[in-house]
């Protein structure tokens, strides 16, 4: 293919530090900004380095090995930096792929090195007013690639075992393999059965994006680590060494754990201490940085006596008109909450004594057909808030025709607000309790009790 005029990572990191601050509708010389997905990277290619975009396989300045990466995040109320979307990079090719390693791979060839260019995502600002703040080179830092090569091995072992239709986001840790097409009906043959997979493309998870933000462009210091050593890891997956360390403590009752590990608070989130404490850290363990790049949410579990749980597993309050404005399930607020996520399940069971005993603890991800089940729901609930929502007063409140869970073996939709007085509103102009999207208990009880 044709090279480029920037043949060296010198070369390319000189020119790209040149745009910093300067605003991309003066730079934009073919109205690119004007089209899709993608407009900023593609426009920077085209307007900035002045060459076309380049085949999928190869890097985009491929004499000096760099990949470059336009990368957007958000800025919270409080400041904090988020990523606001994963990073997606080459489409998976299942017939070639499977036979090599990490190394050897069409990931490594194309993203080894990235010239990473990030940008404030301002909800209503024209893409013509945003400046690229910072352009930096990454590599991956050792710690990270012994754990982005568990993740490549394990989508590989999937396609090895012809069952790469059966491949989530949420199996992986920081590398990912993302639904990637022009409608979800996209597929693409695979070589171990004939059953058509989706089309998936390697990608960094959205949560590894936000920390590579705030450490590499924001210079924020590094979380605590449970891995002390990432040669630790050399045969082990980060869910094996996770499940050793806790291992010892199985069996245990809180007033035990707490004695053992000198615990002595009496919060609620007691049991997310003293996993933290097993595993070494002194902060929550949710703020640990392999947590936080991989995007794992801890989540207590109590089993009672007679074999239920208390717990229906809750997601955040939506926004009625956002939600009324999302066509593609796959690019909704949800999926990208659900479809990536790894849980840590901490398991207690309620003794003949009424005490809590540390069982064991479970990683889990959504399966794709349970999913898919979530995203019936899904469009049930924004086509019903399109419509109309139906509220009906009663002696006990207020009545709606959202999504219950006895119509779903999966999800369903509940309030989800301080009290009944805390109300969002709907498209319509009515005001409503904040709800939100909810995995029924039964569903979860399943999950957890499976393996």
């Amino acid at each position: 293919m044709e090279g480029t005029a920037y043949r060296t990572q010198e070369a390319v990191l000189k020119r790209a530090q040149e745009i910093v601050g300067i605003p991309l509708g003066t730079i934009d010389k073919t109205g690119r900004l004007s089209t899709g997905k993608g407009a900023i990277g593609t426009m920077i290619e085209e307007s900035w380095f002045g060459y076309s975009p380049n085949s999928e396989s190869e890097p985009d300045f491929p004499e000096a090995g760099v990949e470059l990466k336009a990368t957007p995040y958000l800025r919270n109320a409080n400041g904090d930096i988020r990523a606001k979307e994963r990073l997606v990079c080459n489409i998976i090719n299942y017939m070639e792929e499977y036979d090599r390693t990490l190394r050897t791979s069409s990931f490594w060839h194309k993203c080894n090195t990235m010239l990473l260019m990030s940008y404030e995502h301002i909800k209503g600002m024209p893409k013509t007013e945003y400046r690229i703040d910072k352009a930096i080179l990454f590599r991956f830092p050792e710690e990270d690639l012994v754990i982005i090569e568990q993740d490549w091995e394990r989508i590989m072992d999937k396609v090895r075992r012809g069952l790469a239709h059966e491949i989530s986001e949420g199996d992986t840790m920081y590398l990912a393999a993302c639904t990637k097409g022009e409608s979800a009906a996209s597929v693409r043959t695979q070589p171990f059965s004939p059953i058509p997979a989706k089309q998936r493309a390697y990608s960094l998870k959205a949560s590894y994006m936000t920390q590579i933000l705030n450490r590499y462009i924001f210079g924020a210091e590094e979380n605590e680590r449970i891995i002390k050593d990432w040669r630790q890891l050399s045969a082990h997956t980060f869910e094996e060494y996770l499940l050793e360390k806790v291992r010892p403590y199985f069996g245990k009752t809180q007033d035990e754990l707490k004695a053992i590990l000198g615990v002595e608070s009496k919060a609620k989130n007691l049991n997310e201490l003293l996993l933290a404490k097993m595993l070494g850290i002194e902060g929550k363990i949710s703020n640990c940085e392999e947590f936080q790049k991989a995007g794992i949410l801890p989540k207590t579990v109590r089993i009672q006596r007679d074999g239920s749980i208390i717990e229906n597993m809750s997601f955040p309050a939506f926004d009625f008109i956002e939600l009324s404005k999302e066509t593609v399930w796959e690019e909704s607020d949800l999926y990208n909450l659900l479809a990536p996520t790894k849980f840590l399940f901490v398991i207690f069971h309620e003794n003949e004594n009424r005490q809590y005993v540390f069982e064991r603890v479970k990683f889990w991800n959504i399966p794709n057909k349970d999913l898919a089940e979530v995203g019936r729901v899904w469009a049930r609930t924004v086509q019903i808030i399109r419509k109309g929502v139906v509220l009906v007063p009663t002696p006990k409140g207020v009545r709606n025709n959202l999504p219950k869970s006895t119509e779903s073996s999966v999800a369903h939709v509940r309030p989800h607000g301080r009290d009944g007085s805390d109300k969002a509103p709907l498209p319509d102009g009515r005001m409503m309790t904040k709800q939100c999207f909810w995995l029924n208990k039964r569903y979860v009880k399943a999950q957890i009790m499976k393996g």
